[in-house]
């Protein structure tokens, strides 16, 4: 029986501006309690280093759920999040211990719908030209490239002021 050649994961790599000029900005901000069209600031343990790693993401929420949408594909959080479970949301001081679970590729295509229609301006080169208006056979489509989480949070975790480390 031959064995079938692996897809790679995709990933796509942020660019300079991206990467030195627009995270920086939108997580300054957030840092400092202004979210930016949902932003909030991501914590998560490094797989390997065990050290925190932050980066901006944009807090979907749906119907009073919650969920983290890669739109670069299988990045460094995402990779990360999968090996602990759980990480951080930040939003100026308040720190909010978060459980996650990823979400299997048949349930994506309506959060990746909402979160083009929220987000497209921002994140659309992302999706390979599929948008908010994509047919769902599209969306199934594209579904492998961009991880969902769905947010929980921690038996006894709630928000806390507390300095991060």
């Amino acid at each position: 029986m031959a064995e079938s050649a692996a897809v790679p994961e995709r990933y796509d790599q942020p660019g300079w501006f991206t990467k030195n000029v627009f995270d920086r900005a939108v997580a300054t901000v957030t840092r400092l309690g202004i979210s930016v069209a949902g932003s909030r600031v991501l914590e998560v343990r490094g797989r390997k280093s065990g050290e925190w790693r932050r980066t901006p993401v944009n807090l979907l929420t749906i119907d009073s759920k919650r969920y983290l949408v890669a739109p670069r594909g299988h990045t460094q959080w995402v990779k990360n999040i999968r090996v602990s479970g759980a990480g951080r949301l930040l939003l100026g001081r308040r720190s909010e211990p978060i459980t996650v679970t990823e979400l299997p590729d048949e349930e994506k295509p309506p959060l990746l719908r909402e979160y083009l229609k929220r987000w497209k301006w921002e994140v659309g080169s992302f999706f390979g030209g599929v948008g908010p208006d994509s047919s769902d056979e599209e969306l199934r489509r594209i579904a492998p490239d961009h991880p969902v989480f769905r947010i929980g949070a921690p038996a006894g975790g709630g928000s806390t002021t507390e300095p991060r480390s």
